[in-house]
């Protein structure tokens, strides 16, 4: 019983909610789906759970994820496409379980936030290796794939577009880790090396998205130096950044191939020509299509469960050529808000994604900054959120960072007060 009033057993359990949350998005879809469950059973052994509800309600973070769910609620009065909203609903519940687990279940000490940052990072590199190794075994084959538009996939089976993303966020938070007070000095050494090893397997594999986010995220970094007048390392890295592409298209097979593909893959679309095989045509075509719909639905838009079957309607006015089975879905986040929700869905999203950058505490936090700088980039050319995989992803780090943060805070300002009192 001392393990349950002392609020460790409710500490544990999130501790190994988060646990199992990293090791299920690499690897296991059964862990995702355990992990809030673990969170919520956390949250139920908080031996002070009732003097803490409130908290929830007072945490501008979790209410802002809720307003989502409340939102596709709300659509099934005007939605048509009832057994797609059931699952929606069903798959959104995330939003609800695991910012609840952060604000009401016994938060975790310094030492365990640590633990999951580099279960995480180290995790992440670990499976980043193996699937370099997989494709150093037979190069050839894989760059022939990759001269159609094609991807490898992790070696643990995460699609490339996610796991590029989640590539991206263990280089920076690695680096960030490296200056946390109990990293020991041989462990700030792998960090740098586990940044360096999937920087390099972003080039080597021609992740594209991967790509774009990496590099988005160090220019971001540069202005960082270049704001703490630490001129001459922002100058050197920026040198940096401006020779590696060239050096990567010059030295990698990969990346002169996949870059070859991408201009090729466009020009299709810009040329009018045959576009079934090719994904960033079909991907613009997409954009085109539910541009058209918006337009016409401006408001609430179509309904989040409604959106896919919209788009099969309007490809019927215009399918481009496509065949039924290359009609794309949007990949774009924010056109997607916006066709299923209109301005009041894009909105929304936008308070989630954004809100964090308000509050002047959770603004100053590079973990959060790196996390919203890193998916608010890759929405511009993915749907993040469309995939199970991709929603868990967002919704535990956006939990684990932004939501504790904000319970955090909120926690020290009400013992602040109580002190002067």
């Amino acid at each position: 019983m001392p393990y349950y009033f002392s609020g460790r057993l409710s500490q544990h359990l999130l501790w190994l909610a988060c646990l199992a949350g990293v090791a299920g998005l690499l690897a296991s879809r059964a862990l995702v789906a355990l992990a809030p469950l673990v969170g919520v059973a956390a949250v139920l052994a908080n031996p002070h759970l009732r003097h803490e509800i409130p908290a929830y309600f007072r945490n501008g973070a979790a209410m802002r994820a809720a307003a989502l769910v409340v939102f596709l609620l709300l659509s099934g009065f005007y939605t048509s496409e009832w057994a797609t909203w059931r699952h929606e609903l069903f798959r959104s519940l995330p939003w609800l379980g695991v910012p609840l687990a952060f604000t009401l279940a016994v938060p975790l000490t310094a030492g365990q936030r640590l633990t999951v940052g580099l279960f995480y990072v180290l995790s992440t590199t670990a499976v980043c290796l193996a699937t370099l190794i997989q494709y150093l075994l037979d190069p050839s084959t894989a760059n022939e794939a990759i001269s159609i538009g094609q991807n490898m996939q992790s070696i643990t089976g995460v699609f490339h577009v996610y796991f590029g993303v989640m590539l991206a966020l263990s280089c920076f938070w690695g680096l960030l880790l490296r200056s946390h007070p109990l990293v020991r000095p041989w462990l700030r050494a792998v960090l740098m090396g586990a940044a360096v090893l999937v920087a390099l397997t972003l080039h080597v594999l021609a992740y594209r998205t991967g790509l774009l986010v990496l590099y988005v995220g160090l220019l971001a970094y540069v202005g960082q130096l270049f704001a703490k007048k630490r001129l001459s390392l922002g100058l050197g890295l920026l040198l940096l950044l401006g020779a590696g592409p060239w050096l990567a298209y010059h030295t990698l097979e990969s990346v002169r191939q996949r870059t070859l593909s991408t201009v090729w893959d466009v020009e299709q679309y810009l040329l009018g020509h045959d576009i079934n095989d090719y994904s960033l045509a079909r991907r613009l075509a997409a954009a085109e299509t539910a541009v058209v719909i918006i337009k016409q639905h401006w408001l609430l838009g179509v309904g989040p469960a409604d959106a896919q079957a919209v788009m099969r309607e309007q490809y019927a006015w215009k399918d481009f050529g496509l065949r039924p089975a290359n009609q794309a879905d949007v990949h774009n986040q924010y056109l997607n808000a916006m066709l299923g929700g209109g301005v009041l869905g894009l909105g929304l999203w936008l308070a989630v994604l954004f809100g964090p950058l308000v509050p002047r505490h959770s603004r100053q936090n590079p973990y959060i900054g790196f996390f919203i700088l890193i998916q608010a980039t890759v929405m511009m050319v993915a749907d993040m959120l469309s995939l199970q995989i991709g929603l868990n992803l967002f919704v535990f780090c956006y939990g684990f960072l932004v939501v504790a943060e904000e319970a955090r805070h909120k926690k020290s300002v009400e013992d602040d007060s109580l002190r002067s009192a």
